[in-house]
């Protein structure tokens, strides 16, 4: 399958089976977040690994993760990320979801399917996997196995728009 093909394919599971992520599996899915590029090449990405029921309930407190059998906490140091020189912007939240990115499309590749999830209460997230205050959860991937028919690769044609309405060339 082309990349192409790839980004086509994955979708936003909302309802996975029971059925665990195979530790052979997870492992790619982590190598492919730990050579995802990053500013300067500082790397600031942690990532937690959620897999018992306990942890899973821990997240249910602060999301919805529709049942997925693993979790993928995404944080980002705020002490070892690149800071631009020109306007101070820090980019953690870039840094971060190149690496989520990575690991959802090769999780994908794998036949596993994802949820990236933005809206949790970080608060209750920090608190119950006691994340050090250096450390900034940005988002969540939900990991697993759906269980039921997978949104049509096709689906793009009718819910994206025409690059004619997203690229401009040269200049506006």
């Amino acid at each position: 399958m082309n990349f192409l093909e790839l980004a086509k394919k994955r979708y936003s599971c909302r309802s996975y089976s029971e059925k665990k992520v195979e530790k052979e599996k997870l492992d790619l899915v982590l190598e492919s977040g730990r050579v995802a590029p990053s500013g300067v090449n500082k790397q600031p990405q942690r990532l937690i690994v959620v897999q018992t029921e306990e942890g899973l309930e821990k997240i249910g407190k602060a999301c919805r993760i529709y049942n997925a059998p693993l979790a993928i906490i995404v944080c980002g140091n705020k002490e070892e990320v690149w800071v631009s020189p020109y306007n101070q912007k820090s980019i953690l939240d870039i840094d971060v979801s190149i690496v989520t990115d990575h690991m959802m499309l090769q999780a994908t590749e794998l036949g596993l399917d994802s949820l990236w999830v933005c809206w949790f209460d970080p608060e209750i997230i920090k608190n119950e996997f006691k994340i050090p205050k250096n450390l900034e959860p940005i988002n969540i991937l939900a990991l697993g196995y759906g269980d039921k028919e997978a949104a049509s690769s096709n689906r793009h044609d009718k819910l994206r728009k025409p690059l004619e309405e997203t690229v401009i060339y040269e200049s506006y």
